[in-house]
C-alpha cells in the first residue's frame, strides 16, 4: 500500500471517528459542568518544529540551545526529541533517561513520567536511540505520540520538536502538527536543496504555507540573508509559501566546546557570540504572532489534522 495514501486515510478516520464516552445522565451532567467550571482554563501552547531536511546542519544543537535560552528567559519550555531511533538530545545535555518514547507507546509510562528535567528548568521528552522498532514507527505510532500531549493537564508555554533529518513521513507529520516550522539552513548547496524539498512536501501535501528560516554556522548577517534569498527565490517561483528570515547563528568555537562537554552553550558561556545569538532568537520567537490553526490539521495539544487533499 502506498504510504501517503495510507497516512491520509488513517488520519481521516481519526478525525471522523466518534470520540469520548457515552452521554451522561442529566444528574451527572450538571456535576460535570460545575467541575469543569472550577478548573482553570487550559493554557495555550505554541509548538515549534525545528527541521532542516539535510543532516549535519546543527538542528538538534539549535533546538537544545533555543529551548535553554527560552527557559532562562523565564518561559516554561518542553523539548520533544522526535528523531525516533536516533535520538540524541539527552546525549547533548548529558542526561541518562531510564525510559524512552517506546515505553509511552506501550503504555508502560505516562508522558509526564517520561520527562527529564535539564538545567535551567528545560523539560525533555526523550526519544529512543538504537531502537529499530522506533526508527520504523508507522503513521499510527507518530499520531499516537502527537495525541499524547493532549493528556497534559498543564501544557507548557512552548513545545520545541526536534525532528529527524530527511523528508520522511515522520518529519512531515511532526512538522505539520506544529504551529511553526523553523528551518535550519547552512551555507551548503545540499542544505538549501533539502530544505526546499521539505517545504515542497509540507506545503503541497499538508497545507503548510508559512515557514521561518534560521541561518546556522555563518560568518555574518549578510551571509545569512543571502542564504534566505536563495531559498526564497526558488520557493517564490514554484511554491505558494512565505519564508520569513528569523535570525542567524555564527561560527563559534565555544559552541563546539559546549557540545563536547555535553552542555548547552547558553548555560556554560552565556556571553559568547553564539549564546547571544540564541538569546536574540529566543526573544524573536516570543514575539511571533499567534498562528491561525486550520480546522482540518492534526496538531499538538488538540487541533484535529488530516493532510491536504491529494496526499
Amino acid at each position: 500500500m502506498d504510504q501517503a495514501w495510507g497516512l491520509k486515510n488513517m488520519l481521516a478516520a481519526m478525525v471522523s471517528a466518534p470520540e469520548g464516552p457515552a452521554p451522561m445522565p442529566p444528574a451527572h451532567q450538571a456535576s460535570s459542568l460545575l467541575n469543569a467550571a472550577a478548573r482553570p482554563p487550559r493554557r495555550r501552547c505554541r509548538a515549534v518544529a525545528v527541521a532542516g531536511g539535510k543532516g549535519g546542519v546543527g538542528k538538534t544543537t539549535v533546538a537544545v540551545n533555543l529551548g535553554m535560552a527560552m527557559s532562562m528567559a523565564g518561559h516554561d519550555v518542553m523539548l520533544l526529541d522526535a528523531d525516533m531511533g536516533l535520538a540524541n538530545v539527552d546525549v547533548l545535555l548529558g542526561l541518562l533517561p531510564s525510559r524512552h518514547i517506546g515505553h509511552l507507546l506501550d503504555g508502560e509510562c505516562s508522558l509526564r513520567e517520561l520527562m527529564l528535567t535539564a538545567p535551567r528548568g528545560l523539560r525533555i521528552v526523550p526519544g529512543g536511540s538504537g531502537a529499530r522498532r522506533l526508527a520504523q514507527l508507522d503513521s499510527a505510532g507518530h499520531a499516537a505520540i502527537i495525541r499524547a500531549f493532549d493528556e497534559l493537564e498543564r501544557p507548557p508555554e512552548y513545545l520545541l520538536v526536534d525532528t529527524a533529518a530527511g523528508i520522511s513521513d515522520s518529519v512531515a507529520m511532526f512538522a505539520s502538527a506544529a504551529d511553526e516550522v523553523l528551518l535550519v539552513v547552512c551555507d551548503e548547496p545540499a542544505s538549501i536543496t533539502d530544505a526546499y524539498a521539505l517545504i515542497k512536501i509540507l506545503s503541497r501535501d499538508f497545507g503548510v504555507r508559512r515557514f521561518r528560516m534560521l541561518a546556522n554556522m555563518v560568518r555574518n548577517e549578510g551571509e545569512a540573508r543571502q542564504l534566505h534569498q536563495k531559498l526564497s527565490r526558488v520557493s517564490d517561483r514554484f511554491l505558494d509559501v512565505v519564508i520569513a528570515f528569523c535570525g542567524w547563528i555564527p561560527h563559534d568555537e565555544r559552541l563546539r566546546q559546549a557540545i563536547r562537554r555535553q552542555s548547552a552553550v547558553v548555560d556554560l558561556w552565556p556571553s559568547c557570540r553564539s549564546s547571544l545569538a540564541f538569546k536574540q532568537l529566543a526573544g524573536t520567537v516570543d514575539k511571533w504572532a499567534e498562528p491561525e490553526r486550520a480546522s482540518d490539521r492534526i496538531a499538538f495539544f488538540g487541533s484535529p489534522v488530516t493532510p491536504a487533499a491529494g496526499y
